[in-house]
């Protein structure tokens, strides 16, 4: 049995599924049908997606729009908010205290040496042995977590539920706008931004066509509010024509560092909702854009130093 992508989906799947079953049982939520429908759709795209026609896949991707955009998802009161599971947290922080990191550092470790090792086991899918390795470092720390604090799979997962519905639609949208990106190249958007870049940019200077790539994809990544949705557009405008093409660039370095652009946008947009608006709504900021103000000077300094990186590494490896 070859562990493949199509087995990570449907495990996410069957989460969403549990977080919709969970929302229809919770009789604090007003909205809890609302988030059924919503968590139960997406848990549908997760676990019959690859089976489904094109056509009923795109209705279920519109259906989770209109849900988010009607505003009407909600969520209930958790159980983690009581007196009892405050003063629970407060003993596990006393007895574990730094060991509750573990988990968490778990994962990386995982994934890094699952990507390192398992490409050479035959029951693992090599083309998306990274995917697979964060997924099975995630599923160690959860039960280690688990072992560690003494809890259950289910109030975990309850847990989880309310942790989304907080979040609600912002969750689902990197991958969203990942699909937008892929659809703007599919639509020609990247020859678009070819023809600009040359029209505007000395494209005999490599200098030049390196920084318009690496702020483009910030600049783009500001706009779509995700990198990877960016990388795709900008890839296909600028870096492979012109960096790799006609400067000889190396393409693994430039899609490396090119991320690593994109990323820099990502701290400095409010479209990138997940990472900077729902953060400073849960640490109930005064400023919603306070989570921005802070990031975008670092941001700004990583996106020159990616640029120089970039420039002195892609035409020499």
């Amino acid at each position: 049995m070859t562990i493949k992508l199509e087995s990570l989906y449907m495990l996410a799947g069957l989460m969403f599924a549990a977080f919709a079953l969970f929302n229809l049982q919770d009789r604090s939520n007003p909205r809890r049908v609302v988030n059924f429908l919503f968590w139960g759709i997406y848990a549908i795209t997760f676990m019959f997606g690859g089976e489904l026609p094109h056509f009923v896949m795109g209705c279920l991707a519109i259906a989770l729009a209109l849900i988010a955009g009607s505003g009407r998802l909600g969520k209930g009161r958790a159980d983690s908010n009581s007196e009892a599971a405050a003063a629970r947290r407060e003993a596990n922080a006393q007895r574990f205290g730094s060991k509750l990191f573990i988990p968490a550092l778990l994962i990386p470790v995982i994934t890094l040496l699952g990507t390192l090792t398992l490409k050479y086991a035959p029951f693992v899918e090599t083309k998306n042995v990274t995917l697979i390795s964060l997924v099975m470092g995630t599923l160690v720390a959860f039960v280690t977590a688990l072992f560690m604090l003494r809890d259950s799979p289910v109030h975990a997962l309850k847990d989880a539920r309310h942790t989304m519905d907080t979040v609600g639609w912002a969750a689902i949208l990197p991958q969203m706008l990942a699909a937008l990106g892929a659809l703007f190249a599919i639509a020609g958007v990247g020859h678009v931004v070819s023809d600009l870049v040359k029209t505007w940019i000395p494209v005999d200077s490599a200098f030049a066509v390196v920084a318009a790539y690496t702020f483009g994809m910030a600049i783009f990544t500001m706009i779509m509010g995700n990198a990877f949705a960016a990388f795709p557009v900008m890839t296909a405008g600028i870096g492979l024509p012109l960096i790799v093409h006609q400067f000889n660039g190396n393409p693994a370095i430039l899609g490396a560092i090119g991320m690593l652009c994109g990323f820099c946008g990502t701290l400095m947009t409010p479209m990138a909702a997940n990472f900077n608006i729902v953060p400073a709504a849960l640490l109930e900021l005064k400023d919603q854009n306070g989570v921005i103000k802070a990031q975008w000077p670092t941001a700004l300094l990583l996106l020159i130093v990616n640029t120089i990186l970039l420039y002195m590494l892609v035409f020499r490896f």
